[in-house]
């Protein structure tokens, strides 16, 4: 079984992976629905006229109180709550770049010599201080959606506690981890690579953990971008350029 998250330059990776049985026909009819309105009053520009009329000198009441209501309903979050948005699509983004170093093979594999190397444990202690920033970031969100991910992927570190373990990392009672240097220099390197190296490996799980949450961050921060005056999202947060290719 093979995972792929596409790359997010076009609106249509939010589709892919849509279900059609009919018990979720509704619901995705509904979304759909809601995004591609939105999606098709930026592209035509009617919310560009909208916001330069409500800027205006002499815009009336009813204007501005239509104008008011389209600019609430396309940001609903706090500031504080974009910081931490942000900080999980960036700790997400740092914990799928030091899984798939560990995943690599060929010339650039980490495992190509026959023992434990600096270098091996410097990049599996990256994945650590990486997992474990994922974790607090996402923490800071009231997202069930994220929950629901990063209870995943500690279910999925959990079922592999013993094989941690043996290379010398624990799991802490708060689901971070921690990682003991003299026992995982001490360690077999097989059981490393069978850890971290390998499409069906623990590191191959948590990298694709890792492109979920990041997604759903993406998601809810492209609800919280702001508009420039001719109708694209402006470059404030990251999320905004979602749309901003189709101006």
């Amino acid at each position: 079984m093979s995972i792929n998250i596409q790359a997010k330059n076009d609106y249509s990776y939010l589709f892919s992976s849509l279900s059609t049985s009919s018990s979720s026909s509704t619901s995705l009819s509904s979304s759909l629905s809601s995004l591609l309105t939105d999606y098709a009053s930026i592209k035509n520009g009617s919310y560009s006229k909208l916001m330069k009329a409500y800027y205006s000198d002499d815009a009336s009441d009813e204007v501005k109180s239509i104008a008011s209501s389209a600019s609430s309903s396309t940001s609903s979050l706090t500031t504080d709550e974009i910081e931490a948005y942000t900080e999980v699509q960036s700790s997400t983004d740092s914990l799928k770049e030091s899984a798939d170093k560990l995943l690599e093979t060929g010339t650039d594999s980490l495992f190509s010599s026959s023992e434990i190397t600096s270098e091996l444990y410097s990049a599996v202690n990256s994945f650590v201080n990486d997992y474990n920033s994922v974790i607090e970031a996402t923490d800071s969100v009231d997202n069930t959606t994220i929950a629901n991910r990063v209870s995943n992927m500690e279910s999925t570190t959990s079922s592999y506690s013993k094989a941690l373990s043996a290379i010398g990392i624990t799991i802490n009672s708060d689901n971070t981890l921690s990682i003991d240097k003299d026992t995982f220099m001490a360690a077999d390197i097989s059981d490393v690579k069978s850890l971290f190296n390998g499409s069906g490996s623990y590191g191959y799980s948590v990298s694709a953990s890792a492109s979920l949450i990041n997604y759903n961050a993406d998601y809810a921060l492209s609800k919280a971008s702001t508009y420039t005056s001719d109708g694209t999202y402006s470059s404030t947060y990251s999320s905004g350029s979602l749309y901003s290719v189709y101006s």
